[in-house]
């Protein structure tokens, strides 16, 4: 019998297999665990609850549009619309009084920040698609057009604005301005029974897709010299550090600055908005003017004011050749437009240009007024465009300068309203439009003066294609088959003392007391005849009569095809050729657009969104303190 030994190593409890493989699987479970868990940036949801609301409100407008078994009819859209811009307004207002209370503050991982400035924005934006719904309401109407495609791409665009403005991060940024640009490449295309409308949709979204590239390779150069894309990290990067070679941060600044020109329509990026404001529906094309325009400018300002704030000094020339051309190509091209939609892509150019003045100026006067003209500008553009969406007719294509001749005579209070808007935006007194440009020429005039004066002088310039509308809605047209005057061929001696008769004889009397009154010389001297062969420009001649006839005429257009088309002058005037209606000499005019000159429908709703536009333009024109205190808190909120 083999007894066993004594000393036999026993095996510990902790190493036993049962154990063991407890052990491993409670280590497995708690790494499983490990690896499960994601840190969630905390998210204060008042930062983000107006562009939840606009694009929430969007979202159940589409699917309550999908379900229903009918189409939605234009006016339930319209009022949907209204009601979700108007809850995204309050909020936007609450936003606004919570950080005057308690200050502003980072959400989402500092993402997204909320300030005086995004509130601004904010508020903004939802006027801007409020206004828009009620000007859409009767185009859809009047084209025959139901279902709420046209509200929810609007409002997705709105959102992508908003999301713009609170953008407190480089790739923020261009997620909201691909949610902005995306909608309004479709919005543009929204007509599909013109083919302009086609064609603009086409062209935006080339150019537009384009300077998204150049954007978005910009932010790329940023952050790889930064080593960050947040906004306030890198400004807090460049305060700390001297850069031995700037070249990359200097290249990722030259793109973004491509980026954000191409969505302000700064020339030379401007090559696009022409055409899409012709092409686009006349609703949309307020609404971009508007939308776009803030949400792309509210980030070149964040973006450059406070980021590269240090840095002002490389971009302040680029900025400032930027103005330079944007101010003077807008205004001058635009005087020589017929249509009035593209007459007022180009004054929206020249307005773009004015406030590059306030970037320019990159302080916090400069943004302040650059606000404050982004909000005017917004009232009076919508308005604008209202006016012009209700004289296109049907079909949206009867803009030709020509029709709006005679427009007060037939309806007053509509000529009235645009004539105040087009003043308004030319800078007359008593409007909004003089204290914006007023203000941004200010903060130029600190430190750039020559800049102040060359947007003075395109004022100057502009104010004459605004003037020249005004004059022709109150101007009747011309009878039917009437010509101006024409020159007579010769001009006979006109005499120049008055006691001269009509055979040239002097009367001895008159002359003699002429003399003894006015005249030291003898009166033998003087007693032959007087004459000159012609009077000055100013004593109204017929010669100078006929000049200035003609004058008129071509800035009337009296002998325009257009003109004398809506005037009948085809059977008034049969020696007219045809080809002299159609433009002779090679030159075509588009007579398909001549409608019956009348009175149009003006719809109740874009009658209230015209008187809107109207009273904010007026009223803050005589009473400015409220707004312009609003755009200056809301650059004391803002963080740089």
């Amino acid at each position: 019998m083999i007894s066993a030994p004594r000393h036999v190593a026993r095996i510990p409890s902790w190493a036993h297999p049962a154990v063991l493989l407890a052990h491993m699987g409670k280590v497995r479970a708690g790494h499983a665990a490990h690896l499960a868990t994601i840190a969630t940036p905390h998210v204060r949801y008042l930062a983000i609850i107006p562009e939840i609301v606009m694009l929430g409100g969007a979202v159940l407008l589409l699917a309550g549009g999908s379900l229903v078994q009918r189409q939605m009819r234009a006016r339930v859209a319209t009022f949907a619309t209204m009601a979700v811009s108007g809850a995204a307004l309050g909020v936007s207002l609450w936003q606004w009084a919570d950080v005057t209370s308690h200050g502003p503050f980072t959400s989402v991982d500092h993402a997204v920040i909320v300030d005086g400035f995004s509130a601004l924005v904010n508020v903004l934006v939802c006027c801007a698609m409020f206004l828009t719904a009620l000007v859409a309401d009767g185009y859809l109407r009047r084209e025959r057009v139901d279902g709420a495609e046209m509200y929810v791409l609007a409002m997705v665009s709105a959102t992508g604005a908003m999301v713009m403005g609170s953008a407190n991060d480089l790739i923020v940024v261009f997620l909201g301005l691909e949610i902005l640009s995306i909608a309004l490449y479709v919005l543009a295309a929204f007509n599909h029974r013109r083919a302009a409308s086609g064609e603009a949709a086409l062209k935006y979204f080339i150019l537009g897709s384009f300077s998204s590239a150049v954007f978005v390779y910009g932010i790329a150069l940023v952050y790889g010299a930064t080593g960050t894309s947040n906004l306030a990290q890198v400004a807090g990067f460049l305060s700390k550090n001297v850069l031995a070679s700037d070249g990359l941060l200097l290249a990722g600044m030259s793109l973004l600055v491509v980026g954000f020109g191409f969505k302000i329509a700064a020339v030379p990026f401007h090559m696009w908005t022409p055409d899409v404001y012709q092409g686009a529906p006349s609703p949309i094309t307020g609404f971009m003017a508007a939308v776009a325009k803030a949400g792309a400018f509210a980030a070149f300002l964040r973006v450059f004011v406070s980021s590269f704030g240090l840095l002002r000094t490389d971009w302040q020339p680029v900025v400032y050749a930027l103005a330079v051309v944007t101010l003077l190509l807008g205004a001058g091209l635009a005087v020589v437009q017929r249509d009035v939609k593209r007459m007022l892509a180009y004054s929206s150019i020249n307005h773009a240009g004015f406030v590059l003045l306030g970037l320019e100026a990159a302080t916090a006067r400069g943004v302040s007024a650059s606000l404050y003209y982004l909000f005017a500008y917004t009232f009076m553009v919508i308005g604008s465009f209202a006016v012009v969406t209700v004289l296109g007719r049907r079909g949206d294509a009867a803009h030709d300068i020509a029709s709006y001749r005679g427009l007060a005579r037939r309806q007053p209070a509509l000529a009235l309203a645009f004539a105040v808007l087009l003043l308004a935006q030319a800078g007359a007194p008593f409007t909004t439009g003089l204290w914006a440009k007023l203000q941004v020429l200010l903060a130029a005039v600190d430190h750039q003066v020559p800049l102040a004066v060359i947007a003075m002088v395109s004022a100057a310039v502009a104010a004459f294609f605004y003037l020249r509308v005004a004059v022709l809605m109150y101007t009747p047209l011309p009878e039917a088959g009437a010509l101006p005057g024409v020159e007579p061929p010769a001009e006979d001696a006109v005499p120049l003392f008055v006691g001269l008769g009509a055979s040239g004889a002097v009367d001895p009397a008159a002359l003699e007391r002429a003399l003894a009154d006015t005249r030291p010389e003898s009166v033998d001297q003087l007693r032959a005849a007087q004459t000159v062969p012609a009077r000055p420009v100013w004593t109204g001649t017929d010669r100078n009569v006929a000049g200035l006839d003609r004058l008129n005429a071509g800035l009337l257009l009296d002998e325009d095809p257009m003109t004398l088309a809506l005037v009948g002058a085809r059977t008034a005037a049969p020696s007219l050729a045809l080809d002299t209606l159609a433009g002779g000499g090679g030159d075509t005019t588009d007579l398909s657009n001549v409608g019956p000159v009348g009175a149009v429908r003006v719809p109740p709703l874009a009658a209230i969104a015209i008187g809107l536009c109207l009273a904010v333009t007026v009223v803050f024109g005589f009473w400015p303190g409220p707004l312009t205190s609003f755009a200056h808190h809301a650059t004391l909120l803002f963080l740089p």
